[in-house]
């Protein structure tokens, strides 16, 4: 499976999925039109499927057009954002496969940011939307801080270090300066933002990440950190240090930073 990055509005990634044996291809989160097509006809394929990790705009807000210009496109989303994702015809449940061309898939059920987000997972590539970005993760729009820690750390952390992250937004450098302010001492990250600057200098993406980055400087992963917790401790000097407890904290703090 070959994967193209495409830009849409002001930070979001849109990704061109193609099937290199059958040049069908399937997008995840396009939340405009036009780019999307352009990269279609760049690289010659044909669009059969739209992937929405979740309902929010700015992520199916291309899912009309590209229906009107491709008929008869499956649209996936959970089987819980039914009548909030444009066009769907795919209603994901517990069990379900992701189909495009001869490429198989599964998906994580993700609740947090919204009640219905999922990550689309292709073998050791996964699509995390707006639950997971690297060095940090999306905001509690419809879920619980328990939620959202359990789909970044059981769900997603369940899968094998190497898979690499494609993520929605192109946040990572706001997210790795959160990180150090949290994790000071934290050699990884500071190795990390310097990489990410330099990528984003010359212009690169700093997608995708890999789990075994974010398991070294995700905070919202590494909620057992002795120093995050210390950090937390001395802002609620009675806080327990439960682990889902930290991840709650940890998000008030980066809502605010």
């Amino acid at each position: 499976m070959k994967i193209v990055t495409i830009p849409c509005l002001q930070d979001n990634f849109a990704y061109l999925l193609i099937c290199t044996k059958t040049q069908q291809a399937a997008v995840v989160d396009p939340s405009e039109a036009a780019p999307v097509i352009n990269e279609i006809e760049r690289q010659g394929v044909k669009l059969t499927t739209i992937l929405n990790t979740h309902h929010h705009w700015d992520h199916v807000g291309g899912n009309q057009d590209l229906n009107t210009k491709y008929p008869q496109l499956l649209i996936f989303g959970h089987e819980s954002d039914r009548d909030r994702i444009p066009g769907q015809t795919e209603f994901l449940k517990s069990g379900d496969e992701v189909h495009f061309g001869e490429q198989r898939g599964t998906f994580l059920y993700n609740p947090g940011h919204t009640s219905g987000a999922l990550t689309y997972v292709f073998d050791k590539t996964a699509f995390t939307g707006d639950t997971l970005f690297a060095a940090g993760c999306g905001r509690l729009f419809e879920g619980t801080p328990a939620q959202m820690h359990d789909s970044l750390n059981i769900q997603i952390g369940g899968l094998a270090d190497e898979t690499e992250l494609y993520f929605g937004h192109e946040y990572t450098e706001a997210n790795l300066r959160f990180a150090l302010s949290v994790e000071s001492g934290n050699e990884d990250i500071q190795k990390k933002i310097k990489a990410v600057s330099a990528l984003r200098s010359s212009g690169k993406f700093s997608t995708p990440t890999t789990l075994a980055e974010e398991r070294l400087t995700n905070p919202f992963m590494r909620c057992n950190s002795t120093e995050i917790q210390a950090c937390v401790k001395s802002k609620e000097p009675q806080h327990n240090l439960a682990e889902q407890e930290v991840f709650r904290t940890l998000r008030e703090l980066k809502n605010n930073f």
